[in-house]
């Protein structure tokens, strides 16, 4: 009778200590990015090994049969984390009960439209998506912009969810921050792990500004400031920055396709740091909103600053030494945040 008792107790502390599946929306999930970022999300990478996923794939009605390909793959994938994988096209759909939403689809620049038609196309698509937030998610969702432009989307999507912590909504400069510790790395010939603390300021475009003047490297024992590591000032205040800067560009003209690999990785990086935490004495990119406060960055801005996590929670990491170079670099990039917020809300208003 005892051993009959005990094993109930098993049986029952085993299936209560199960977690309870969450629901994460990836918009433009028939598109390349998505597909390869929808299996490191499915098979744990991001929200943990332990933690059953409700995968909602929201796309264009145009994409559904692309859509219905890649649920069968992820179905063949007999992953054991996956619960359910639900392919749509409607936002109250794509976006209800949802604890965490990766925004990729958004209006790419096609040959000969102009930055501010971009910027109207993108602004009814988020306008659209941050409503659909508003009205369906759960209110602590949190939600990672990906698609271009990055920080000004992220800020109308914020806009049009008024009853969702502005805190919640951040764009993805990851990329940028991996691009810009890997080039470090290379130069100094260690891997990329034994880099730290560089810094994307302001604007995943090509105004960015890439700063290693924080960062370390792990070489022969020891950490050292990036400089001092690779004693090259000139390469780190030119070669170094237009490389990061360009590197989209550059991988386009290569491939004919955008970054994806490198995106979703990135993607994965970003949001796994949102859900367990920044490690100690380190911090990462991303863009969020700033409050006016902080290095004299306007508010009313999503910026890329360098940020702490811990509770799912972001600090931006104050009092970091800004030299005249830096603070010239920082300040371009916040005017052309602060040009296209100005645009974008004036046609939120429309």
């Amino acid at each position: 009778m005892l051993t009959l008792l005990a094993s109930m107790y098993l049986v029952t502390q085993a299936l209560s200590s199960q977690a309870e599946p969450i629901r994460v929306v990836v918009t433009g999930a028939a598109g390349q990015i998505a597909y390869s970022l929808l299996y490191g999300i499915a098979r744990g990478d991001v929200f943990g090994k332990d933690q059953p996923i409700v995968l909602v794939l929201l796309d264009i009605p145009p994409m559904l049969p692309v859509l219905d390909g890649v649920v069968m793959e992820l179905q063949d994938c007999a992953l054991p984390l996956l619960r359910d994988v639900i392919p749509t096209d409607k936002v109250e759909v794509g976006f209800k009960d949802v604890d965490a939403a990766i925004l990729v689809g958004s209006m790419p620049r096609k040959e000969g439209m102009e930055r501010k038609d971009l910027l109207k196309a993108n602004v009814a698509i988020f306008k659209t998506q941050g409503g659909a937030l508003e009205k369906h998610a759960k209110k602590t969702v949190k939600v990672l912009v990906v698609g271009n432009p990055a920080n000004t989307n992220c800020l109308i999507a914020s806009k049009s969810a008024p009853s969702i912590p502005k805190e919640n909504f951040s764009c993805l400069t990851r990329l940028d921050h991996n691009r810009a510790s890997a080039q470090v790395a290379m130069r100094c010939s260690v891997s990329s792990d034994k880099v730290k603390n560089v810094i994307i300021w302001g604007n995943h475009s090509s105004t960015q500004y890439p700063d290693v003047h924080h960062a370390k490297v792990n070489a022969h024992g020891g950490e050292v400031p990036v400089y001092d590591a690779v004693k090259d000032d000139a390469w780190l205040h030119a070669g170094f920055i237009s490389t990061v800067q360009q590197r989209g560009g550059a991988v386009i003209k290569a491939r004919k396709l955008s970054s994806a690999m490198s995106a979703a990785k990135a993607i994965c990086d970003h949001m796994r740091d949102i859900w367990f935490g920044t490690k100690e004495g380190e911090f990462v990119s991303m863009g969020v909103s700033s409050s006016g406060n902080a290095y004299g960055i306007p508010e009313d801005l999503i910026y890329s600053f360098p940020v702490q996590i811990k509770n799912k929670s972001w600090k931006i990491v104050g009092g970091l030494p800004i030299n005249d170079f830096s603070r010239a670099k920082m300040a371009a990039t916040a005017e052309e945040l602060v040009e296209e917020r100005d645009t974008a809300v004036e046609f939120l208003s429309q």
